[in-house]
């Protein structure tokens, strides 16, 4: 029985990038040896690199203007990269709080500089995104920083904010490639490889050119997104494994037909979820906003919470593993990430529906 993982990070893999990376593992191109054994400076290795960035840009129409950094560590990495390369003189921020990764982000920027919350959905307890209108923006301020999918709560901006002249920061990191999205209105996008990307080990960076500025004069040096721009993010070793990983995963997404086959996809399955949801809402629940649900990280609970232990019992019998939610807000959580084949889904609310109908 094939078994779908559902879990949040480290998450799936394509079955066809698993087969390729398993054919590969001991003699890489009739190299000999595993790539996991190659020099990251050798020509063999650039090749991977040069590909994977070359891909990453086609998929996602990156601007000439923008440099990409592949770096060793995940999204959370990057919560103290971002202040500590973007602060300017006024060493100011604003954040947007729309759930725990946020909240993590907020928490690291304030041991760096002022941090000024401009929006919280902490009022309607996370259920909702409030409206830029509502915003606190400060005109001064040297980014704003947003997540656009909270991973945890299961919120998603179904918009992009507009901040003039301030550049636009984004943690991606549980959405990125899952549909397009116009690069150009962004200063920096970051996001962990472990969800869309690849594997768990690394994390990607996209910087306007004109962003690449001299860091706080305490970052250290890994921390650099200048340094790490300039070198071609070769100035120590990267975790080569993981980014070749990284590079079958972009290959695979172009050969099963790029952002628009995935977009679609990815509207088909959280519809079919949200559609299960709604329809035994006497059974299941979700609370978020109908505009803020998450396309790709679908959280519910059964109003008997009592049947929740039943329930992941029964799922994980069925192949249908790692629907336990995340253990600050219990319930379930269904990721369904680009490596989620649509038959999972179909399979998942199969499930779903006997289950309610047998103990409803």
């Amino acid at each position: 029985m094939r078994v779908f993982n559902f879990s949040a990070g480290p998450a799936m893999l394509p079955e066809e990038v698993l087969m390729q990376a398993q054919e590969e593992m001991l003699d890489w191109q009739g190299n000999g040896v595993s790539v996991m054994e190659i020099g990251h400076r050798g020509p063999e290795f650039k090749h991977i690199a040069e590909q994977s960035e070359a891909d990453l840009r086609e998929l996602m129409s990156i601007p000439e203007n923008y440099k990409v950094v592949f770096l060793a560590g995940g999204g959370s990495v990057h919560f103290a990269m971002v202040p500590l390369n973007l602060f300017r003189t006024n060493k100011t921020a604003d954040y947007v709080d729309t759930g725990i990764w946020s909240k993590k982000a907020i928490a690291e920027a304030k041991r760096y500089g002022n941090v000024n919350v401009a929006a919280q959905a902490k009022k309607s307890d996370y259920l909702y995104i409030p409206q830029q209108k509502d915003w606190q923006l400060n005109p001064d301020a040297d980014y704003v920083h947003y997540t656009p999918n909270e991973t945890i709560d299961g919120l998603e901006f179904s918009w992009v904010p507009k901040t003039g002249s301030v550049p636009l920061v984004a943690d991606m990191t549980s959405m990125i490639l899952s549909r397009p999205i116009d690069v150009s209105q962004y200063g920096l996008i970051y996001a962990g490889a472990q969800k869309n990307l690849g594997q768990a080990g690394m994390s990607i960076a996209i910087i306007r050119e004109d962003l690449l500025k001299d860091p706080l004069p305490f970052t250290p040096t890994l921390y650099n997104y200048k340094l790490q721009a300039e070198n071609h993010s070769f100035y120590n070793t990267p975790p080569t494994y993981s980014w070749y990983i990284l590079s079958l995963v972009l290959a695979w997404m172009k050969w099963k037909g790029g952002l628009d086959y995935f977009t679609n996809l990815n509207i088909r399955k959280a519809k079919k979820l949200y559609d299960c949801i709604d329809s035994y809402s006497d059974f299941y629940v979700n609370h978020i906003a109908a505009d803020c649900r998450s396309r790709m990280n679908i959280v519910f609970n059964l109003k008997n919470a009592e049947l929740e232990p039943l329930f992941l019992e029964l799922a994980t019998k069925e192949g249908l593993a790692h629907l336990r939610g995340h253990k600050v807000v219990g319930g379930m959580r269904a990721s369904i990430y680009n490596a989620m084949p649509e038959e999972a889904i179909d399979k998942l609310v199969m499930f779903m529906k006997n289950f309610a109908k047998r103990y409803g």
